[in-house]
This record gives C-alpha cells, structure tokens and sequence, in this order.
C-alpha cells in the first residue's frame, strides 16, 4: 500500500552550522574567558542576527558544565524607543538591576551583530551621551571583575561598511579569529616585557609627533583573552605626560554612540590634556564628546597594532584597532590594571596608520619602523 508523502514519518529538521562558527563558540569559551564548572556566564548579543553564535556559544558553556547562563538578545527597536521616548531622567537613571546581574557573574561574553551600524546617528549627541553615561559604572565593573570578551558576528551592515560582499566579510572576520592564539600570546608577551622595561615612548609620523612616558605603568599583551580577534599591546600612559600632536590616518567613529564618523582628526596635547582639536567632518561632534566629563580629553590607553592579518580599516574598532603596524589612543577611560588613573564615561580609540613612514621609539631606539618590528 502506497502512503502518501511524509504520512506517518515524522520529519526531522537539520540546522547546518557554519563550522567556523563552531571554532569561534569553542574559543571564545574555551580560550578566552576559560569558563569552569559552576561559573555564572552572561551572554550579550546586540541584535537577534547573532543567534547562531550565541546558540554555540550556549552549547559550549553547556558542555564546559557552567552554572547560571543568562542570555540577553538586545532588539535595536528598544534602543531607538528609549533614546526617542524616554524622559531626560530615564534616560539617566542608574540601571541597578543590571548591577546587581553584574556583581553576580563571572564571565561575560558579547557579541557584536549590528543590523543598522548608524542607528543611534541621528540623535542629539547630548542625549547619547546621558545614556551612555548612566551605566558606567556597569561597564566598568564587567571589565575589571569579570573574565569578558567581546566578539563579531558578520552581519550584512558590517560587511556594507567594510565596503565588502557578506561572503568576503566572512572570509575576511573568520580569517582574523580562527589563529593559534596560544603561538600568538608567546610572541606578544616577548613585546610587552621589552615595553615594560620602558620609559618613555616617541610616535613620529605624516603630521604626527607625541611622546609620553609610562613608566610605572604595566602593558597588557592583548592575545584573545578579551577581544576575538585580538593582536594588540597596550597601557595607559602617566596622565600628564602627552605632548606633541597627532593626525589621525582614518575617520574616528565612535560606534556606541552611533557610529558617526568624524574624519581628518588632529589633536594637539599639552601637559597630557588635548588643547586643541580638529577636524575636516564633524569638528562639533568631536568637540561635543571631548567635553562629556573632566576625564574626556586625557589618553586612557596607547595601543599598538599586530594582527597582520587584519590588514584594511573596515570601519569596526574591535578589529581596525589590530591592525598590525598602526597604533591607537584612546581618548578618556583607562583600564585600571595597566596603572592608569584616568576615569571618563568616554572610551574613544582613534587609528594612527605607520606603515608608511611612520617610527616609534622606546628610551631613544627605534623599535618599529614602516609598521614592522626591527627590534
């Protein structure tokens, strides 16, 4: 007797997951916030494009036995309705209930996944800046406390703002992530013990000369136990040393205040504080964010790019702020474990591209020159 289809048989659904996606869930657990068994893990992803990456992500820390996994999919739709409908007052409120979530976990995970990467462009920067300011001390609490790391899921915007196909911008993440990170923190730990044993540093370039001491101050070999991808070293240099002035080599784009891009960046430092800024696009923006608090216009950290394999600006900090031969200062907050003493609500990393001429100098000697290490 014949049955008609599918009478009878219950089908089974298959979801093929991307094996790369695989590899990332497992390093992300497994390397870079090393879950154990028991811990309390927090899962942020900032838009529902991320689901397959959380759902490994989840599917790992299963496996690895963690304790209390929670798992927040933030909707871009709310973000828009608080900045538009929210009283000045609620929109400053402390998010205590976050807090507390906050001083009760071990590992934090968060996975970039824009689906509008100008989202919050349109608001008054004022407005985002009260927001932004709220939590924090949330933000700063899961940094200092907490095994975290941040991660990307290649979506369709990020892929458009990278000026690439959604295939080459996967190709091009997975290739910058999928590394021997164990290989990787050897090298890099032999860099920052020769910055350690430093003073002062000297950064000379097109339009760029600045130097600052550190010493005293710790470096932080950035080897993936914090961003995927990672490749980077860095500190925060003594607060008042920066002297000089610095033309930034690509646009500076603040992506947690919607990424509006500020093009053409020069900074003039005096006594560590910047004295004087410009730019050819969005001068009133940067002006705008330099004056969010007292400690907006001091450098938090100098960072120094060595992941040669992300290799073009593709408008994202998480990997723009890699790229082997350039370095970076971010404007505002530093990390406390570096010995850095500067607090702001703003975090703001700004590119300086050397492999074009561009020297750095440790004590007086040449360490890197054209974006290569010849020390």
């Amino acid at each position: 007797m014949d049955l008609a289809p599918e009478q009878g048989i219950e089908k089974e659904t298959f979801v093929v997951v991307d094996p790369r996606v695989k590899r990332l869930a497992k390093t992300v657990v497994d390397f870079c916030t090393e879950v154990q068994k028991g811990d309390t893990v927090q899962i942020k992803a900032y838009s529902e494009l991320a689901k397959p990456l959380v759902v490994e992500i989840y599917r790992r820390a299963i496996q690895k036995e963690a304790g209390e996994i929670v798992t927040h999919i933030e909707l871009e739709e709310m973000r828009e309705i608080l900045l538009n409908e929210a009283s000045d007052e609620r929109l400053g409120s402390f998010p205590s209930l976050r807090m507390y979530e906050a001083r009760h976990t071990d590992v934090y995970i968060q996975i970039l996944a824009a689906v509008n990467t100008r989202l919050l462009s349109g608001f008054e920067p004022a407005r985002v800046a009260t927001w932004r300011t709220s939590d924090a001390a949330v933000r700063a609490y899961l940094t200092d406390n907490t095994r975290w790391v941040v991660t990307l899921f290649p979506t369709p915007g990020a892929a458009q703002d990278a000026g690439m196909s959604m295939t080459e911008f996967e190709d091009f993440v997975f290739a910058a992530v999928d590394m021997n990170w164990v290989e990787v923190s050897r090298e890099q730990q032999r860099l920052k013990e020769l910055f350690d044993h430093g003073s002062e540093v000297v950064i000379k370039g097109e339009g760029t000369h600045l130097k600052m001491s550190v010493r005293g101050r710790t470096f932080i070999s950035a080897d993936g136990r914090m961003n995927m991808p990672d490749g980077e070293i860095f500190t925060g240099p003594v607060e008042d040393s920066v002297e000089g002035h610095i033309l930034y080599s690509y646009p500076a784009i603040y992506p947690a205040f919607g990424g509006q891009e500020v093009e053409g960046v020069r900074l003039w430092f005096e006594q560590g504080k910047v004295v004087k800024a410009t730019a050819s696009k969005g001068e009133d923006y940067l002006l705008g964010m330099l004056d969010m608090d007292e400690g907006s216009r001091y450098v938090g950290e100098l960072g120094l790019g060595n992941n040669y394999k992300i290799h073009r600006f593709v408008k994202n900090i998480l990997f723009d702020e890699k790229i082997g031969g350039t370095v970076h200062l971010a404007l505002g907050r530093g990390y406390p474990k570096t010995g850095s003493k500067n607090e702001s609500g703003l975090h703001w990393d700004m590119i300086k591209d050397l492999r074009r001429g561009g020297e750095i100098y440790l004590d007086g000697t040449l360490v890197q020159k054209d974006g290569r290490w010849v020390y």
